[in-house]
């Protein structure tokens, strides 16, 4: 259960941290955001505040559940942004990382993250 505990603690002041950055560097989110979807600073400001939000939510047991499905559903969400990522070489580039990174390593992670979301679902004695 320590372990779980430490998890979700991670979690949360990562999706915390991640949601700010959404506001300090706003410019690395755009750069991953599909020419075809709209509203793009909007996004990135809704997404950085729901990340803000539910990475606060996850810390607290009270909030844990709903914080832990928001987080699910805020991954799949931005998932076409990640899927972009993985193909777009202009995106790739403006990034600074490799197609490699982008397809086998940061689009798996994703998944990795909705199972540590639904696993912190869960109840614990944290």
């Amino acid at each position: 259960m320590k372990l779980k505990a430490l998890f979700i603690y991670i979690m949360g002041f990562g999706y915390i941290w991640v949601g700010i950055q959404h506001f300090r560097d706003t410019t690395l989110f755009l750069k991953i955001m599909p020419p075809s979807f709209p509203w793009h600073l909007e996004s990135v400001y809704i997404s950085g505040i729901l990340e803000i939000l539910f990475g606060s939510g996850i810390i607290i047991k009270r909030t844990r559940f709903l914080a832990s499905w928001g987080i699910i559903l805020l991954l799949i969400a931005v998932y076409p942004a990640n899927i972009y990522l993985a193909f777009s070489e202009s995106a790739q580039q403006s990034l600074g990382v490799s197609s490699f990174f982008a397809l086998w390593v940061r689009l798996p992670i994703q998944f990795v993250l909705i199972a540590l979301a639904f696993w912190s679902s869960k109840d614990i004695k944290a």
